[in-house]
């Protein structure tokens, strides 16, 4: 049996090739919607991918399983209670795919989602009834559990899924050996968990051991545990999970249409016509010279998250990118079903060379400069941009927290006479809230450079650690 895990940093997900070197069938399980290394893995391994798994309809991306089917004729497998517009084979409890040394067993472990499956692996060239590695979905993380709470918008409760996930753990998961590997869907950084591990693999045992969820409690207990202090989803979440149910265009449909060079003035034009500008560059690039109204969502981050949390999807997108980026910032998006991408500025910010009256820049600040200026007569405001726990646990003196996702709602209790200083940990999330506050009109905003984290380096005597 060949088994590969592919780990994708920027959207915290997992993914997986399983492949049978007898038959040379393989079968991947919850691909990204980009799958062109699946393919060049199997080519590699003289394999044929005529299976694509999804354990759930997730909600942080859109999957691969059109992209699969339509490029390599894969069929598709859900659980039995799914419900989708494109054919696919349901399983029931116990329904099992096998071919050549290679068994597969579906597990229906709703609560995450209704319709979740784990999916338990044998390499039966070693063991037939001892199992090699389950593949969790969203059911079981390293270290946490799926959150329950994410279809309150489909009309299903969090303490109905949490009551589900509860069964699920205690009568499909727990009791499998404990030498059984451990593979989930996702890591540190989703958003589908609350104290997910940065480790990418376990064990059962491991698990039994350390999870906090998986202690002995009765399932009261657990709901209560498990539906408390999930941070708040991203609003493309819904519109994923419905969008990984239906028949659409697949990624390479969506970037032919959607990487179109355009002039500065159709740039422009399409932005009085209702686009949003959305410039790709480092947080220092955009801070040295930007497009006017463009707002800032870099590459070297979480750019589909964050894009998918504050870009409206119904409205076109301009990408403003250094020259040959283009095509990975459209990509990106299209991981989470944004594609609705219009063209890209022709040239990147060279096109403005000729046009210093669209051009804007942000003032940025050094943490030790940032201290003289707080020790003066007229202080700036220091606006802290991070999550209300990351502020609660430590933060500079004075300083107001809105977190980046309520910028937008709440930037009427800024005020626009004084000074804004703008700060998250690493000077990410501060580079989008300044682009956010110019385009809303707070022309005296400055990007703290390095964030807290520079801060405490600096001045680790003047912060506020309430606990």
């Amino acid at each position: 049996m060949f088994f590969k895990q592919f780990y994708l940093g920027c959207l915290a997900h997992a993914s997986y090739l399983i492949g049978d070197e007898e038959t040379k069938t393989a079968v991947v399980v919850d691909p990204q919607r980009d799958v062109e290394h699946y393919l060049q893995e199997a080519r590699r391994q003289g394999f044929e991918i005529r299976h694509v798994f999804l354990t759930h309809f997730h909600a942080d991306f859109v999957a691969g399983h059109l992209e699969l089917r339509d490029r390599v004729g894969a069929k598709i497998h859900l659980g039995a209670r799914a419900d989708a517009e494109y054919a696919f084979i349901p399983h029931p409890d116990g329904d099992v795919v096998e071919f050549g040394r290679v068994r597969l067993k579906v597990l229906e472990t709703p609560g995450h989602t209704p319709e979740g499956i784990s999916i338990v692996v044998y390499d039966l060239a070693k063991s037939d009834d001892v199992p090699y590695a389950v593949l969790t979905g969203d059911t079981l993380f390293i270290g946490d559990v799926g959150r329950p709470d994410l279809l309150a918008s489909f009309g299903v409760s969090a303490e109905d899924l949490a009551a589900m996930l509860y069964d699920s753990l205690h009568e499909k998961l727990l009791p499998l050996p404990d030498e059984t590997l451990v593979y989930p869907a996702h890591g540190a950084g989703s958003m589908c968990g609350k104290n997910l591990s940065t480790d990418l693999f376990s064990t059962m045992g491991a698990q039994k051991q350390y999870n906090y969820a998986l202690k002995p409690m009765s399932k009261e207990e657990f709901i209560r545990l498990v539906t408390a202090g999930q941070p708040e989803a991203p609003k493309y979440f819904s519109y994923d999970a419905l969008l990984n149910r239906k028949e659409r265009a697949t990624l390479e449909e969506a970037l032919a249409a959607e990487l179109q060079p355009l002039s500065l003035d159709e740039v422009l034009e399409r932005k009085r016509a209702g686009a949003q500008l959305l410039d790709v560059r480092e947080s220092a690039d955009f801070a040295g010279a930007h497009l006017v109204d463009s707002i800032n969502i870099g590459l070297g981050g979480p750019y589909a998250t964050w894009a998918g949390t504050l870009l409206d999807r119904t409205r076109p997108i301009v990408l403003i990118a250094e020259p040959g980026r283009e095509q990975e910032a459209a990509m990106r998006l299209g991981r989470i079903g944004f594609d609705n991408v219009v063209g890209y500025l022709r040239g990147g910010m060279e096109a403005l060379d000729q046009r210093p009256d669209l051009i804007r820049r942000t003032d940025r600040i050094t943490a030790p400069t940032l201290a003289e200026k707080l020790a003066s007569a007229q202080p700036p405001l220091v606006l802290d941009v991070r999550t209300e726990n990351e502020w609660e646990q430590k933060r500079i003196p004075g300083s107001v927290n809105i977190p980046l996702n309520r910028i937008a709602e709440r930037s009427g209790e800024l005020p626009h006479d004084r000074p804004i200083v703008v700060h998250c940990g690493t000077g990410y999330r501060s580079s989008i809230a300044t682009s956010l506050l110019q385009g809303q009109g707070f022309g005296n905003t400055i990007d703290l450079v390095g964030g807290f984290n520079a801060w405490e380096k600096c001045c680790p005597g003047n912060v506020v650690s309430p606990g």
